[in-house]
């Protein structure tokens, strides 16, 4: 993929979209390509979070680690991006990410990220805004299936 594309790629990402055009091009400069086969592990729960990963092409599995091993509780696509907690909090890995398909992304590593939020601070509120609606979806989840466990207690399942 060329620069350029890349540019063009990350303006339609939400994050990215109030980014004046050279500023992403220095990003997608500074930024690595890798391709992930079906199958293949992005990252694994627990790993040292070093980089960000945007999702150019493909879709990816989101793996958590339970007692009785592994559940996906989400899928991503194209112009999603993830491990982004990891770099922010300075916190292990809290998921594994697993290529569901053929797997483009755009690898943008930690000091790389932090550039970005420290010069755009909208970049930041951006992040902002999408770590919220994780946990708000999350929340829900949670709500929801702590109900269903009352009920399966209660014997109404």
């Amino acid at each position: 993929m060329t620069l350029q594309k890349d540019v063009e790629v990350l303006r339609n990402i939400p994050l990215f979209k109030k980014i004046e055009p050279a500023k992403l091009k220095l990003l997608a400069f500074t930024s690595e390509h890798l391709e992930f086969v079906a199958g293949e592990a992005l990252f694994k729960q627990g790993d040292v979070g070093d980089a960000a990963y945007i999702l150019l092409e493909g879709d990816a599995d989101v793996m958590v680690d339970t007692p009785k091993g592994e559940m996906r509780v989400a899928t991503l696509g194209q112009n999603d991006i993830v491990g982004e907690i990891a770099i922010l909090c300075d916190v292990p890995r809290t998921a594994t990410i697993i290529a569901k398909t053929r797997l483009v992304t755009l690898r943008v590593s930690k000091d790389g990220f932090f550039n970005l939020v420290t010069q755009f601070p909208t970049v930041g509120v951006e992040v902002m805004h999408e770590l919220a609606s994780r946990l708000h979806q999350t929340t829900q989840q949670l709500g929801d299936a702590t109900a269903r466990l009352r009920q399966l207690e209660n014997g109404a399942g």
